[in-house]
């Protein structure tokens, strides 16, 4: 039986203000994203850090610039967070919803927290529509989260089966950064620019319209049925630099109804320093 909608609309995100259950939960990025955040976030809203809460960065080469915490670790963070086995979930961040908080959506999924949603188009959309806002740094009162796992419960898979499916014809990778970095035109962020040998690209801002909203399920169903009438879910592998952004194309899947195919975690940043 399918969860509640991954996506959750700002209209509906305001009719539940008053729900204890609630929190919010605010994942913008960048090397000022804090003090950002301390100016202006929706009411109610605690930050969460990409590096430091949803990643243990060590070595790039190996897992990437932004690998998964350890499972245990992560679940301890869920608890200094707040979020207890019944919460209601909800997380934004300033980029439509296209990196960390796809990313922290992805993992709560992972630890089996089904009630979480991302806010469509983030903190700006919900500035627009005049959700409330405010500068309190807010808190959630500590408690200890029970998973009923023991580690990740979505599909993953690492850099050796990814080597074996560049040379797999029932296998596909779907790169989802932009087109000028899948294509190796630029590469703002890591050693050199490139993809995967035969990966596709599946820029993850396709799943979005022109006011930086998900687009309905339908449609991303449409966009994606081609994929999954070729390949099954288990040979199909999503990446992108990090293992951020990727999820927000899991995200995509999972609202037009698709099963969670395989999360490459390492994508770019660990395979070019690996395939030079």
């Amino acid at each position: 039986m399918k969860n509640r909608s991954p996506i959750i609309e700002v209209a509906e995100l305001l009719t539940l203000s008053g729900n204890p259950n609630l929190k919010i939960f605010d994942v913008r990025t960048g090397s000022d994203a804090k003090a950002e955040y301390q100016k202006k976030h929706l009411k109610n809203a605690i930050f969460v850090d990409l590096n430091s809460d949803l990643a243990e960065i060590d070595d790039p080469k190996n897992g990437g610039r932004h690998p998964l915490p350890k499972f245990d670790n992560f679940v301890k963070i869920l608890g200094k967070l707040g979020i207890e086995k019944d919460s209601h979930v909800i997380i934004y961040d300033d980029k439509n919803g296209a990196n960390a908080a796809a990313r922290f959506w992805w993992m709560l999924k992972a630890v089996g927290h089904n009630n979480v949603q991302v806010l469509n188009g983030g903190l700006q959309f919900a500035e627009n529509q005049n959700y409330p806002l405010s500068s309190d740094d807010n808190s959630y009162p500590e408690t200890i989260y029970v998973s009923d796992s023991t580690d990740w419960q979505l599909p993953q898979i690492w850099i050796d089966d990814v080597k074996k499916a560049t040379q797999d014809p029932n296998s596909v990778i779907i790169d989802v950064r932009e087109s000028q970095r899948y294509d190796g035109i630029t590469e703002p962020i890591d050693l050199i620019a490139g993809h995967i040998p035969n990966a596709k690209n599946f820029p993850f801002s396709d799943n979005l319209d022109g006011n930086g909203l998900f687009k309905s399920s339908e449609t991303l169903r449409n966009l994606y049925s081609g994929l999954f009438n070729q390949y099954d879910k288990s040979k199909i592998t999503f990446h992108c630099g990090s293992g951020v952004t990727a999820c927000h194309s899991l995200l995509a899947l999972d609202y037009a109804g698709f099963d969670i195919p395989n999360l490459y975690v390492g994508s770019w940043s660990e395979w070019s320093r690996n395939e030079l």
